[in-house]
C-alpha cells in the first residue's frame, strides 16, 4: 500500500495517492472523493466510494446528504445541454443550500473538466411570490449573486434561468432561449441504509404473518372434514342355533 498526501494551499482539500487510485480528502466535509475520476494520470477511472449513491453504472460522488453525477463527454471533456435537455438528463440537478455545496460543485467541476464552464442551477421565478425558487419549490436559504444582483433589468424575468460560473463560483440570471447551452450537475439524495434495512424488515414481516394467517384461516375452515365421517357397524358374529337351523331347512326343502 502506497501513502502519500499533498495539501493544497488554504487546507482546503489534500490529495492522497492509495495504490494506483487518487483520491481528494475534503476538509469541510470529511469525505474521501475521487479526484477527477477521467484523468490519465489517475488510471481507471474511480468509482464513488459511498454506498448510498445510485448504483446505476454513472459516477456519483458524494457530499453532505446529497450524491451528484457530473455529466461528461470523452475522457474530460465537458458536455453541454440546453435547459431542457439537462431536464431529460437529470430528475434533479444542482440545488445548493450552502457555501460549501456551492465551493464543492465549483471546486469538484474545474477537476472532471478541462477548462471553466458555466452549470445550469435546478432554480426557477417565481412569478407568484416574485422570486427565485428550486425546482423543488423550496426557497433560496444561500444565494451568491454577481454584483448586478439577483432582478437584471434588462432580462425579461418570465424567461430567466441560473447558471454557476464555475471559475468565480458567483450566480447569474440569464435567458434560458438566447443562453442555450451550460453544463450539467445532476443531484440526488443519498439513500438512508437505516431506513432501507426497515423497509425489508418490515415487508418480512408482514409476508410473514399473512403466510400464518392464511394457514389458521385454511385450517379453521377444513376443521370439519380433516376426518372422515363413518357410521359404527358391528363386527358379523356367528349364526345362532335357531339360524343353522332354518338355513338347513330351506336347504333340505330345496333339494326335494
Amino acid at each position: 500500500m502506497r501513502w502519500i498526501g499533498k495539501r493544497r494551499a488554504g487546507g482546503r482539500a489534500s490529495v492522497v495517492y492509495l495504490n494506483s487510485l487518487l483520491l481528494k480528502v475534503h476538509a469541510r466535509s470529511s469525505r474521501y472523493l475521487p479526484a477527477h475520476p477521467f484523468s490519465d494520470k489517475v488510471g481507471p477511472p474511480a468509482l464513488g466510494l459511498a454506498d448510498n449513491c445510485p448504483a446505476d453504472g454513472r459516477t456519483w460522488v458524494p457530499f453532505g446528504k446529497s450524491c451528484y453525477h457530473f455529466v461528461h463527454g470523452e475522457e474530460d471533456i465537458p458536455k453541454s445541454y440546453t435547459i431542457e435537455r439537462a431536464k431529460e438528463i437529470c430528475s434533479g440537478f444542482s440545488t445548493i443550500r450552502s457555501a460549501e455545496e456551492n465551493s464543492f460543485i465549483a471546486d469538484y467541476s474545474s477537476k472532471v473538466w478541462k477548462g471553466s464552464i458555466n452549470i445550469w442551477l435546478g432554480m426557477y421565478y417565481d412569478s407568484d411570490v416574485d422570486a427565485f425558487k428550486w425546482n423543488d419549490n423550496s426557497p433560496l436559504t444561500f444565494n451568491k449573486w454577481e454584483e448586478v444582483g439577483e432582478e437584471d433589468p434588462e432580462q425579461p424575468l418570465i424567461d430567466t434561468c441560473v447558471i454557476l460560473h464555475v471559475a468565480s463560483e458567483m450566480w447569474e440570471n440569464v435567458s434560458c432561449s438566447e443562453n442555450p447551452e451550460n453544463g450539467v450537475v445532476c443531484e440526488t439524495l443519498q439513500s438512508n441504509p437505516v431506513l432501507s434495512a426497515l423497509v425489508i424488515v418490515s415487508v418480512i414481516l408482514i409476508l410473514g404473518i399473512s403466510a400464518f394467517v392464511w394457514f389458521i384461516q385454511q385450517r379453521s375452515n377444513s376443521g370439519s372434514t380433516l376426518l372422515p365421517s363413518f357410521e359404527y357397524h358391528p363386527p358379523f358374529g356367528a349364526p345362532s342355533a335357531d339360524q343353522t337351523c332354518l338355513v338347513e331347512a330351506e336347504e333340505i326343502e330345496e333339494t326335494s
